[in-house]
């Protein structure tokens, strides 16, 4: 067998850097061009963007930018709106889709494959032909609260929240991942006399890290993105999220130094949560293992 020249690994060691740092430059411009030009003035903003200056901090930075983006809009409103659903419909759809994903890969009942077939179809069909018909349903749709019943959800968080907490690409994305475990932890659980649920909770949810982490930033990132249907459904300020807040800023005068603003602002929760969530499904992958 013939010795591996340390020198060529070492050539190629340095290129793959050099070229998924070259890579990581280009995902990060549109974000420093972002936070340069939401210190600079308009005039600034757009002379600088015919050159360089447009991603260095140059000329008269200040915070005006920001002033004038909370005097416009309730920012922190809209943010604290698309963190509560997003987050809440996250929680609910891991836990939904994948005891959705666990019934259809670990138990056998009839009609299983057709079902699932039908569900992961629901993938093809986009939001807009079923747009309306979900507006008439959820605008005549009973809901008990505190006082008592109520008709329509329009103008809530639940309208923004239900709809969404089960979908054909999380329950798909469960799904092949609990075909990857092995059989074996199932069946000595079952031997042992656990129940399903116990088998759910304490055996397949410990060792599906790696899934979670990946179904949750998806879902984060469609949640905390969505524009069409809060702008259908919600017509009180309290309750809009924050790319129907991004409108406010397009109205009249456009100041584009405000629009960066703005949009600095609402991409901290996105950093966060996915920063979070990357260190989460790192770890979850160091961790998982089988025993033997």
């Amino acid at each position: 067998m013939a010795a591996i020249n340390p020198d060529n690994q070492g050539l190629r060691l340095f290129v793959r850097y050099l070229v998924l740092c070259l890579v990581a430059i280009i995902f990060i411009f549109p974000l420093v061009f972002m936070i340069m030009s939401s210190f600079k003035p308009p005039a600034q903003l757009l002379s600088d963007t015919a050159s360089l200056r447009a991603f260095l901090p140059v000329g008269d930075l200040s915070l005006n930018n920001y002033e004038a983006a909370f005097r416009r809009a309730p920012i922190l409103l809209f943010v604290f709106n698309s963190v509560l659903v997003t987050g809440l419909t996250v929680l609910l759809s891991l836990l939904i889709c994948s005891l959705a994903a666990f019934s259809f890969v670990f138990l056998n009942w009839k009609g299983r494959d057709v079902v699932l077939s039908i569900i992961i179809a629901t993938l093809i069909i986009p939001f807009e032909t079923i747009a309306i018909p979900l507006l008439l349903l959820v605008s005549k749709m009973p809901w008990i609260g505190l006082e008592g019943i109520e008709w329509g959800w329009l103008n809530s968080y639940r309208v923004q929240i239900i709809p969404w907490i089960a979908d054909g690409l999380t329950v798909f994305l469960f799904v092949q991942y609990f075909k990857g475990l092995p059989g074996e932890l199932i069946e000595a659980s079952r031997v042992e006399g656990a129940s399903w649920f116990q088998i759910y909770r304490t055996v397949v949810m410990p060792l599906s890290g790696p899934v979670l982490a990946t179904a949750a930033i998806l879902k984060f990132l469609v949640m905390y993105n969505q524009y069409l249907w809060p702008l259908i459904v919600v017509q009180q300020e309290s309750y809009r999220p924050v790319m129907v807040g991004l409108g406010y800023f397009f109205q009249l005068n456009i100041a584009w130094g405000e629009v960066m603003a703005y949009l600095t602002l609402i991409t901290v929760p996105v950093l966060i949560f996915y920063l979070f969530l990357q260190r989460a499904f790192i770890a979850s992958i160091a961790s998982t293992g089988v025993k033997g």
